[in-house]
C-alpha cells in the first residue's frame, strides 16, 4: 500500500450494528454456498505462502522490491503453484521510472541555526527533483488558525508576490503535493517544504512527520515534507533562511505483472488483486504478503475437483509496482479496449489483510460513509462485503476510495471495484479498539514500510477473517448472473487478453 495518503474512516459508532446474526448469504443466482470454499482456503495454507515470501526476502537482500531478484523469485513461486493448480500464467511487462534516494538536507540558516534529521525532522517526497539551495523562505497562502482548513499551494494566484529564488513553504491540504510542486516551480521557487495540515481528522496523523509522492516525472524543484510543529515555527520566524538539497537517482526499471485465469464467461470478468511488490526497506510480509497469499490459495483451491463450474471468468492478477505508484495496475487498465473495459464487471482488491492492530475495513462502495462512491455497481461489491461480514457477526467500518491500492485505476476507468484492509501506519482510536480490540494511539500496523514488516507480525485471526472473506466475494461474483461492468471507454491495445497468449511463465 502506498504511503500517499492518510486513510479515512467513518465514525465507527454507524457501522456496529453490522455485527447482528442472520443466516449465511448464499449466492442469489445459483445458490452455490462459499462454505466449502471458505474451508479450503485455511490459514495455515496461507501462512505457509507467506513463509515462502518471508525466505525469499530473506535470501534476496531482505525485500521483494519491484526490478529485482526478490520480486523475481516472487515471481516464480506464484507462477509454480499456479501452474501446479492447473493455470495458464502470463507475465505483462511494463516499464517505469523508479526513485530512491541518495542523500538529502534540511537545515536552518537563520535566525539560531537548526538541523532536522532525516527520517525524524524531514523526509524527501518520492520523485522530488533534485537541487542543493539556500534561501529565504516565504510561507504560501497557509492558515495556523481555527480547523486549519488549507488550500496552500492549490491554485496559482496562492503565490501572487512569491519572490522567485525563494524556498516555498507550503500546508498540506485539498489538492494533490504534485500541484503543489508545481505551482512552486511555476512562480520561480527554487525549492519547497510541504509541512503537516494540523487539523483534526480521527485517527489520522496530521500533525507529525509524514511521507508521500510527487509522482513521475520529477518536478523542477526539489521537495521535502516536515511536520506541522516544524512548518508552523518556520512561518513564524522572521526573514527564516533554509539550507535545502535533495540527491535522487531515476532509473529505468522493468517489472511485470502475473495474471492467470480461470474458465467462464469472459464479458463478466471477475478480477481479483493484490500487489506482488514490497518497499525496499523490507520484506512485505503483511503489505502486501497476506494479500498475495489470500487470492493465491483462493486461486489454488477453485481449481481443486469438485470445486463448481464458475458462470463467469475470474482473473487473478498479481500486480508489480504497486509501491512505486501503482505503476502495474495502471498500466494493466491502461491496455484496456473499449470493449475489454465494458467486459471488467468489477474489480476485487486486496491490501494488507493481516495487520497486527487491526481493524476490519471495507471500501465504502456507494460513498454513504465518504461521500466518494465508486463507479456503478461498487456499492453492490460493498453490499456482498457487508453482508458477510454480517452473517458472521464480525463488525467492520468503512474507509474511503481515496485511489490509495491498486483498485484506483479500475474506479477511473468505471470498472465497479472493492475491497478489503486492515489498516497501515494510521494509529488505532478509542472506539475502533473498544470493538475491534488491539490498543488504541497505536497504529494498525507499526511496521508498516519498514524491515520489521515479517511473518511474526501477522495477525492469524484477522488473516483468515479476511481471507475466508475474499473466497466468499470471489466466488459470489465468479457465480452471479447479473452484470454490472466497466463504462469508460478504453484507448489500449488489448494485449490483456489470455485468450490469445502463449504461457509466458519464465523458469
Amino acid at each position: 500500500m502506498r504511503q500517499t495518503r492518510n486513510i479515512q474512516r467513518a465514525a465507527i459508532a454507524a457501522t456496529i450494528g453490522l455485527a447482528v446474526s442472520f443466516a449465511p448469504p448464499a449466492l442469489a443466482a445459483t445458490g452455490t454456498s462459499s462454505e466449502a470454499l471458505r474451508s479450503a482456503v485455511s490459514a495455515p495454507n496461507i501462512k505457509a505462502h507467506l513463509q515462502a515470501l518471508q525466505a525469499i526476502a530473506t535470501a534476496n537482500g531482505g525485500n521483494r522490491a519491484a526490478g529485482t531478484p526478490g520480486y523475481e523469485a516472487s515471481a516464480r513461486y506464484i507462477e509454480t503453484k499456479l501452474a501446479a493448480a492447473g493455470y495458464t500464467t502470463v507475465r505483462q511487462p511494463f516499464t517505469y521510472e523508479q526513485y530512491a534516494t541518495v542523500g538529502a538536507t534540511l537545515e536552518r540558516v537563520s535566525p539560531t541555526p537548526k538541523a532536522y534529521a532525516y527520517g525524524d525532522g524531514f523526509l524527501d517526497m518520492d520523485y522530488s527533483g533534485e537541487g542543493d539551495i539556500t534561501a529565504p523562505v516565504s510561507a504560501v497562502d497557509i492558515n495556523l488558525a481555527g480547523d486549519r482548513a488549507s488550500t496552500s499551494g492549490c491554485e496559482a494566484g496562492d503565490f501572487a508576490g512569491f519572490t522567485p529564488g525563494n524556498i516555498a513553504l507550503i500546508q498540506r491540504g485539498t489538492c494533490t503535493f504534485r500541484i503543489k510542486a508545481d505551482n512552486a516551480a511555476a512562480a520561480g521557487a527554487a525549492g519547497a517544504i510541504i509541512f503537516n495540515q494540523g487539523n483534526a481528522v480521527p485517527g489520522e496523523d496530521r500533525l507529525g512527520l509524514f511521507g508521500g509522492t510527487l509522482g513521475a516525472p520529477q518536478p523542477a524543484i526539489p521537495v521535502v515534507s516536515t511536520s506541522f510543529d516544524n512548518g508552523s515555527e518556520l512561518a513564524g520566524l522572521h526573514n527564516a533562511v533554509m539550507h535545502l538539497a535533495v540527491d535522487a537517482t531515476i532509473t529505468q526499471t522493468a517489472s511485470f505483472n502475473i495474471l492467470a485465469d480461470t474458465g467462464g464467461r469472459a464479458d463478466r470478468t471477475v478480477l481479483v488483486g493484490a500487489h506482488l511488490d514490497s518497499v525496499a526497506e523490507g520484506p512485505g510480509i503483511n503489505d502486501n504478503g497476506t494479500g498475495t497469499a489470500s487470492i493465491l490459495e483462493t486461486a489454488i483451491q477453485l481449481k481443486k475437483p469438485g470445486s463448481p463450474a464458475l458462470t463467469n471468468r475470474v482473473r487473478f492478477a498479481f500486480w508489480g509496482g504497486e509501491e512505486a505508484g501503482l505503476i502495474g495496475s495502471d498500466y494493466y487498465v491502461s491496455q484496456l479496449t473499449a470493449r475489454q473495459i465494458k467486459d471488467h464487471a468489477v474489480n476485487l482488491n486486496f491490501d494488507m489483510v493481516g495487520s497486527p492492530n487491526f481493524v476490519r475495513y471495507v471500501y465504502d462502495g456507494d460513498g454513504s460513509a465518504f461521500g466518494g462512491k465508486g463507479p456503478n455497481g461498487s456499492a453492490l461489491v460493498e453490499k456482498v462485503f457487508l453482508d458477510y461480514f454480517k452473517s458472521q457477526n464480525l463488525p467492520v467500518v468503512p474507509t474511503a476510495f481515496d485511489g490509495r491500492s491498486d483498485y484506483s485505476g479500475f474506479i477511473n476507468n468505471g470498472i465497479p471495484a472493492g475491497g478489503l484492509f486492515t489498516g497501515a501506519e494510521d494509529l488505532k482510536t478509542a472506539d475502533e479498539a473498544a470493538v475491534f480490540g488491539g490498543t488504541a494511539g497505536v497504529a494498525h500496523d507499526s511496521c508498516y514500510h519498514q524491515a520489521c514488516d515479517t511473518i511474526d507480525r501477522v495477525n492469524d485471526t484477522v488473516l483468515e477473517q479476511m481471507a475466508d472473506a475474499i473466497a466468499h466475494s470471489t466466488l459470489t461474483f465468479a457465480m452471479t448472473t447479473s452484470a454490472v461492468n466497466g463504462t469508460t471507454k478504453g484507448n489500449g491495445t488489448g494485449n490483456v487478453d489470455l485468450e490469445y497468449k502463449a504461457n509466458k511463465l519464465i523458469k
